[in-house]
């Protein structure tokens, strides 16, 4: 573990190179796309994250965590936001599929982005949560996405109010989706990060709001005190109070803002948290 560094925005946006849509892989028949964020060379290699849009696995896309990545990148952190098959596209196991391939195309680029291969890490928030927590468990669903030379293993991930299962159905009853119709009881423990030996998990960020009703707080207890264990470095930052993408609540309009956006409530605390964590396991 490198040393503890301060974390005030040392790089100016304007030196950070940002790529939009770029082809970093395939998804299934098609390219796999993502958005990218590289900071200004600083003469040595760096760490690098992975970073994964939530949206219940069937909405949303890389546009969705542009202010986690544009937080990260402006502490010195290369980022990658990468779409992924949506459940309306491809069932499981196509999302962490897409994930994968993710993080083996940075360390397939570590050269060409000043990245230290030994330094890739991965968050996400709800779905991608649920997606950032799978791929640390073990070294399964790699798909054929590109670059299967290199691992997709990560040293450090954070999860935002994630799934730790995957259930039939949604809280108020509708159907998810995300498994393919006739899937058994042994695929859907397959899809949970909770089901999994966690002996070697990497360092692992949890932060939940108290009072989310789409994903409960229970699960991320749950898969706390399972890494706890394991004896495994784990952190936890329960918000009292708040419910599901608490971070994304606006002091001045209704609905989501980017956690980047001025307005938002919780937003640089939950940033902060997150450079913090990265910074100091990556």
């Amino acid at each position: 573990m490198k040393s503890f560094v301060r974390l005030e925005e040392h790089v100016a946006a304007a030196d950070i190179a940002r790529r939009s849509n770029i082809v970093i892989g395939k998804a299934g028949a098609r390219d796999l796309t993502g958005n990218l964020y590289v900071p200004a060379r600083i003469g040595e290699p760096r760490s690098a994250v992975v970073v994964v849009h939530g949206g219940g696995w069937r909405k949303g896309s890389a546009k969705g965590v542009h202010g986690f990545a544009e937080f990260l990148s402006r502490t010195g952190v290369v980022c990658l936001c990468p779409d992924y098959r949506l459940s309306g596209e491809a069932h499981w196991p196509a999302q962490i599929e897409d994930v994968k391939c993710s993080i083996r195309f940075l360390r397939a680029h570590a050269g060409e982005f000043e990245i230290d291969p030994t330094r890739i890490g991965i968050l996400g928030d709800s779905a991608g949560g649920h997606l950032a927590l799978m791929a640390g468990v073990e070294a399964a669903f790699e798909g054929n996405g590109g670059f299967n030379e290199h691992s997709s293993e990560v040293s450090a991930i954070g999860a935002l109010y994630g799934p730790v299962r995957v259930k039939e159905q949604r809280a108020d009853g509708t159907p998810l989706g995300l498994m393919a119709p006739n899937s058994t009881a042994a695929e859907f423990a397959a899809a949970g990060p909770i089901h999994y030996e966690l002996g070697q998990f990497p360092p692992c960020l949890l932060i939940h709001g108290a009072d989310d009703q789409p994903v409960p707080l229970a699960g991320t207890i749950e898969f706390y005190t399972k890494l706890k264990a394991f004896n495994r470095t784990v952190e936890l930052h329960v918000f009292a109070g708040e419910g599901h993408a608490f971070d994304r609540r606006s002091s001045v309009r209704e609905g989501m803002v980017d956690v980047y956006d001025p307005s938002s409530i919780s937003g640089p605390t939950v940033v902060g948290l997150i450079a913090r964590f990265f910074h100091k396991f990556l």
